[in-house]
This record gives C-alpha cells, structure tokens and sequence, in this order.
C-alpha cells in the first residue's frame, strides 16, 4: 500500500510538472523574449543577414526558439517605419558570405532604397562574398547601400550563377529501381534527374533561361545603384574573384575597413550617444499608431508548400512555413465579412504543391472578387506551379523582376524498389481488393498498361484546366497560355513580357496596387490587418490543456497557489499577449518604390 501511495504520488507530480510546470516555462520564455527594451534616442539599426530569413513570419508562438525573429515583410515593414522615425539616424547591413534568394534581395533592395530616401546613411558591411550560385543577389543588395564596404583581405566572389542538379537514373539502373513518372510538359523537369543521366535539352534551355535573366537583372540592378556602366560591372565581376582591396580599386565596393570603423563612420553622422540596435530589437519598441475606424486592407500571408487542411495541428515550436488551405480560405472570407477591408494583398511564396488545395484557394480568391474586394499578388521567392495556380486569378499580380513563377504543369507518378530489394533477397509483394488502380502506387512493380493510361487521363485532366484557369484568370486566348506553359519556370521579368505578370516591385507596389483598386488616395493611411493572425503563447496554452479561457487562467492561478513567484508576471504577460492577439493590426507607412 506505501509502495502504491508514493508511486500515486509521483505520478501526480508528474502529472502536474507537465500540465503547469512545462506551460509556465514556455510561456515565461516566451514572455522575457518578447518583452522590449527601451530605445535609446539616438539610433543606427543593424541588420543581421547572415542567419536565414522566411518570407513572412511563421504562424507559431514560439518560433522565435527556433531564431527566427524577422522575416523579409517584417524587414520591409520595420525600415519603413523607421525611415519616418527621427530617432532613427542610420542603418548597418550584415551581408551574408553566401548567396540570397534573388527575389529576397530585391525586396529587401526596394526597403534599403526606401530607407535611404529619408535621407539617412545605410551602410552594408560584407565579410567576403563567396560562390553559392546566387552570390550575385548578395552583391546587388550591397551595391544598393550609401557605402558598401568590405573587411580587410576579405574576397569578392560573385563571378556569376551555378546550378547543379544530382541525377539518379544511372543509380536506378544499377541498383534495379524504377522511377516510372508522367509529366505535362517538357519543362516540367521536377523529377528530370529521376528520368535522365543529365539535361535534357528542354531542362537546359528552361534553366539557363532563368539564370540569365537573374544574372542580368541583378547586375544591371547593382550598376544602376552604383552609377556604372552595366556592361562594364559584368565583366569585372566576371573577371573575379578579387580581393577587397582589389574590388574597391575597381570601384566595385567604396570602402576597405574593420566593422567598428564603419560602425563609427555611422555614430558620426547620428551624432553623440547614438546606440546601435539590432532590428528585432527595435521592432519591438516601436508600435505603428492604428487610425479608428478608417479603411483597411487585409494582408493574408502564403508561403511554403501547398496542402489541405489547417496548420492547427503544426508543431508548437516548428518554423516550417506550409500554406494550409483551409486556413487560407477562411482568412478570404473574413476580409470579405470585414467591412472596413476594402481590398486584400495576398502574399504568396510558394513551389507548388496539391492541385485540390490549390483550386480551393483560387475559389476563395474568386469569392472576394465576386464581393467588391479586389485582389492583388505579391509574389516573393517564386509563386510557381501551384503557387502560381493560386495567384492567376487575382485583379493584379506583382512580382520581384527575380520572382521564379510560372510552372504551369503538372508530374505524376512513383518510384518502384521491388526489383531492387529483391537483389538482396527481399521481396516486396502486395495484396489488392477492389479495382485494378487500388494498387497503382504500391512499390513493388511499375504501373500496368492500364494504370498507366488512368494516370495520364488524370494528369491531361488537371493539366488543361491549369491552362483554362490561367487563361480566364489572366485574360489570355488558351491556345497562348499552351504556348507558354509546358511546365516552363519564368522569371518575373520574363513573366511580366508573357503576360502572366502585371507589374514588377515588392509589397508596398502592391499595396499601393491595392489602394488604386478600392479607389483609395495614395496618401490615405490604412490599416493593414495580417491574417490569419499569430498565435499567441495565450492561445498556446488553451490548446495545450485542451481547456477555455477561463479554464486556462484558472490553471496559471493555481500554479500561483503552488507558490510560484513569478506566476504574477506571466499571468500579466498572458493577458497583455492576448490583448495583442484580439486587436492584432499594424500599419504599412508609405514606402518609396524604387
């Protein structure tokens, strides 16, 4: 009976460590993270680009455990606020060794662009720039500062682009397995190295294609920026790689120094007692003023892969971005309940992902049209396949010149081991009741001549209506639409010659794009409401308990009882966070389009 007691008794403890002790710790964490120091009156903001940015801040209560406490749309909103902040009196850049994605660099470019307009001194600071296949996109960004310097001895890399795909297929045939895929059409290459030992010559002619454009763009971008001749910019770079020191004798970079002196290059021009302080940071200490009752747009968020469903289930702590597609066309239809939306920007970074999820969403975007609320796009890294599904029918899409889009195609179909396990002895077999494409995707052997036939019927089906949905979303003929399609990837700028994109910019074009469809003055402030909104540690916390509100608070004012002191102060940074969360909205400031 003792040895039953104390086992009852441990695991009550247990028990009540994991249900109030563990939520108490993510909350306080979560709660002494996000509590903001003051800013001092005078500062130079640094922003660190050496860790990697998502395109817009994971829907997760804690990712910042995971480190990610900005993204590109937070960057961009947080210089635009700053621009207009007399405190603020200049900016330090922390370029990365590597590579950006080039459609990142833009829009982070147009957000420096926009911050330097104000009249204040930016300054990008590389350690050495080195290949990684987009390394022009970390040059661009730094030739778009005041000054771009350069640490003593350090090297300038970006000689041009590189891509480098592994192909399998002489694996496979070693090794017994079949990869046995279908695509719609040429160009949609996703699963080229599966099929083929090197390029195809539709894969090569589609991948150069973009590269160029990219390569182009980026440095005829930085020359502009640095009042060079972009032809002679190319062959310089080319001609590379350089040292620093080399790199600035030909005018490539401005200056050849140590961190601390360009930080107090900076300190010089804020003045006596400047700080410096790291964007996040500053984010925190600085709220935009919400005008009442004015007009609105929605900003709702998509990045990451296609799928249905909802991310409610989405591991606490994981910065995995994934579009959901229940949650997305729940967020359509509360702009278009909100009476003060006027219009929705619709973000999308995307490669694709399920066709059924794709199309839910493009009805979603349908029925906002359909309610008097015009819809924009603004593309990030790439909106392609089924990320370009989602956007085609929008009132305008806005694209990054570097935007990958386009993709629109469809592949289909598996990879079969049986053979090659049955090498070693193992053999794979399956059992089937029902029809003869219940089995189609087994393992174990490649598609039968009739599975073969449902699969393509399947696969022209979805293909030709993505071209009947681009067509009528865009206002072109199908016969072009099949012309440009074939599963080819297009850059923005590309794009934009083919129709298939409006306009070339960031955000804040699009907002603007926004504006003049809701037929709204270019000066009118707005409210710009992001959904779906974030979950708060609040909110956490209910789903972790599987409780209510009430409930929940019930459970912190018990751990209080327990006895501990710093419960008070979580429970105070419960509320406040939930306060956040009812009345979550922020406000995008005019930005200067570059």
């Amino acid at each position: 009976m003792k040895q039953f007691l104390v086992t009852l008794a441990g695991v009550f403890c247990g028990l009540l460590l994991f249900f109030v002790g563990l939520p108490l710790l993510i909350v306080s964490l979560a709660a002494s993270a996000s509590r903001p120091a003051a800013a001092p009156t005078a500062t130079v903001l640094s922003l660190d680009l050496r860790q990697t940015l998502s395109d817009q801040s994971p829907n997760t209560p804690l990712a910042f455990l995971n480190g990610r406490t900005l993204s590109v749309l937070s960057v961009v909103e947080t210089l635009s606020r700053a621009a207009d902040d007399p405190s603020v009196k200049g900016l330090l850049v922390r370029l990365p060794e590597g590579g950006l994605p080039p459609a990142q660099a833009d829009e982070l470019r147009l957000a420096l662009k926009g911050f330097r307009h104000s009249g204040k001194l930016a300054i990008a600071y590389s350690q050495g720039i080195y290949p990684s296949g987009v390394s022009t996109a970390t040059y661009m960004l730094g030739a778009a500062a005041d000054q771009f310097w350069m640490q003593p001895g350090a090297s300038l890399q970006s000689t041009g682009l590189t891509a480098e795909d592994l192909f399998l297929k002489g694996f496979f045939d070693k090794y017994g397995v079949t990869a046995d895929f279908q695509q719609r059409e040429q160009y949609k290459n996703a699963v080229n190295p599966l099929l083929y030992t090197d390029y195809t010559p539709a894969h090569r002619e589609a991948e150069l294609g973009w590269m160029t454009s990219v390569y182009d763009t980026e440095l005829t971008t930085a020359a502009k920026d640095r009042g060079l001749d972009p032809a002679a910019v190319k062959a310089d770079l080319a001609a590379g790689p350089y040292s620093a020191e080399d790199a600035k004798a030909k005018r490539l970079i401005d200056q050849v120094g140590e961190l601390p002196a360009a930080v107090a290059t900076l300190g010089a021009r804020a003045g006596q007692g400047a700080k410096l302080m790291d964007l996040a940071s500053y984010r925190a200490t600085r709220h935009a003023a919400v005008p009442g009752g004015g007009p609105a747009l929605a900003l709702i968020g998509a990045e990451g892969d296609i799928v249905t469903g909802t991310a409610e289930d989405q591991g606490l702590t994981s910065a995995k971005a994934g579009i959901y597609s229940d949650d997305v066309a729940k967020a359509f239809a509360e702009a278009v309940a909100d009476d003060q939306v006027k219009a929705i920007v619709f973000r999308v970074s995307s490669p694709g992902g399920s066709d059924t999820a794709s199309e839910q969403i493009a009805s979603a975007v349908r029925a906002a049209q359909a309610a008097h609320k015009p819809v924009v796009v603004s593309m990030g890294t790439y909106a392609a396949s089924g990320g370009y599904w989602i956007s085609a029918g929008a009132d305008e899409i806005v694209a990054e010149p570097t935007t990958l889009t386009g993709s629109i195609g469809v592949f289909g179909g598996k990879i079969v081991f049986g053979p090659a396990l049955a090498r070693f002895g193992l053999n794979l077999r399956d059992l089937t009741v029902g029809g003869d494409f219940a089995g189609a995707y087994g393992s174990a052997e490649p598609f039968t001549p009739a599975q073969r036939a449902t699969v393509s019927a399947w696969m022209d089906r979805i293909y030709q209506g993505f071209i009947a949905h681009v067509a009528q979303g865009r206002r072109l003929p199908v016969t072009r639409v099949a012309e440009i399609a074939k599963g080819r990837v297009w850059t923005g700028a590309q794009a934009q010659q083919l129709g298939l994109v409006d306009k070339l910019g960031g955000l804040a074009l699009a907002v603007a794009e926004a504006k003049r469809l809701a037929r709204l003055s270019p000066d009118t402030a707005v409210v710009l409401k992001t959904t779906p909104s974030h979950r708060s540690p609040f909110d956490m916390l209910q789903r972790m308990a599987g409780l209510g509100g009430a409930s929940a608070e019930s459970f912190m004012a018990a751990a209080q009882v327990l006895g501990d002191p710093k419960a008070r102060a979580v429970m105070d940074e419960l509320a406040r966070a939930r306060l956040q969360a009812d009345g979550q909205a922020a406000v995008l400031a005019p930005m200067p389009i570059r």
